[in-house]
């Protein structure tokens, strides 16, 4: 699948599950994977961590400094962080498209929707950043455990949110190279529906005690562009 023009990936909060599963997966696609901490040393041990494990070279910075040497950056940080995170990365994103994976959990009531006020996390970061950055919102219903074994097959199709259709189509071809199957669902107003949705699946893999519950769109097409 996939497997288009290489990139430079910066994935800030990249040594929590969600981040360095897609790492793993998108440096053993061939990508330059930057990993992004608030603790440049935590980033660079890491990526060390990683690149042994897939003998493929993955590197570790400080946040702002891993948004700066990325061509595309991936947010994923926990909701109480996303803010925060903005602000210290903003001046690194001119021009560049931001993914942002984050879900506005609430604890202790993750399995409740709670969307924020400008109603979702990503149109939250779109205001917030501005036209100059292309946010795009993708990866909230794929479970991190799944993204980090390499052998699993994703039983789990990516909703794709953004103002900037070519940007979308941008993660639509990276998600490919992850092995996911991607979808172009709209403007970022949209990253409300696979935002609210992480909280039902969180309340179904508990109440059938499962894991990584997921969700596939049932139209059969030859591509998802």
């Amino acid at each position: 699948m996939g497997h288009g023009a290489k990139s430079s990936i910066a994935i800030i909060g990249g040594t929590g599950a969600l981040g360095s599963g897609l790492a793993a997966r998108w440096a053993h696609a061939g990508h330059d994977v930057i990993l992004g901490s608030r603790d440049g040393g935590r980033a660079a041990g890491a990526a060390e961590a990683l690149a042994a494990k897939l003998g493929c070279a993955v590197s570790g910075l400080e946040n702002a400094a891993a948004a700066a040497a990325g061509e595309v950056v991936v947010l994923t940080v926990p909701y109480s962080h996303h803010l925060g995170t903005l602000e210290a990365i903003r001046p690194a994103l001119t021009g560049k498209i931001l993914i942002d994976s984050t879900v506005p959990l609430v604890p202790p009531k993750i399995r409740t929707v709670q969307l924020p006020k400008e109603g979702s996390a990503a149109k939250a970061a779109q205001d917030f950043l501005g036209d100059e950055v292309h946010v795009v919102s993708a990866f909230q219903n794929v479970a991190a455990s799944h993204l980090a074994d390499l052998d699993h097959f994703i039983d789990c199709d990516v909703l794709v949110c953004g103002n900037d259709p070519q940007a979308r189509q941008q993660v639509i071809a990276l998600a490919a190279d992850a092995d996911m199957r991607a979808w172009h669902a709209g403007r970022i107003d949209n990253s409300a529906v696979a935002e609210a949705l992480t909280s039902a699946l969180i309340f179904i893999n508990s109440h059938y005690k499962v894991e990584g519950a997921g969700i596939c769109i049932t139209a059969k097409l030859n591509s998802a562009s």
